[in-house]
């Protein structure tokens, strides 16, 4: 695993996005899915398959992050 520096702001705003993604965006992507496939049909539901690139968009970025804060060093730049 190949680490690299990062400032303690530079990490604070990592973990922020992170949390935000997971306790934010992920509850009200799912949400706007679940009223979308509630329209009916999904073949032809662009709010669905809007909701379901979201998600993956959402999902991606979460494990992208996840990965950054794992590999993070937080050096001290006084």
């Amino acid at each position: 695993m190949e680490r690299f520096p990062i400032t303690a702001a530079g990490h604070a705003a990592l973990e922020a996005e992170f949390s935000r993604r997971q306790k934010v965006e992920r509850p009200r992507i799912i949400q706007a899915i679940s009223e979308a496939r509630a329209h009916g049909d999904l073949s032809e539901n662009a709010e669905y398959h809007s909701a379901k690139e979201q998600q993956s968009l959402n999902e991606g970025r979460i494990v992208e992050l996840e990965d950054l804060l794992q590999r993070a060093e937080v050096i001290d730049v006084s």
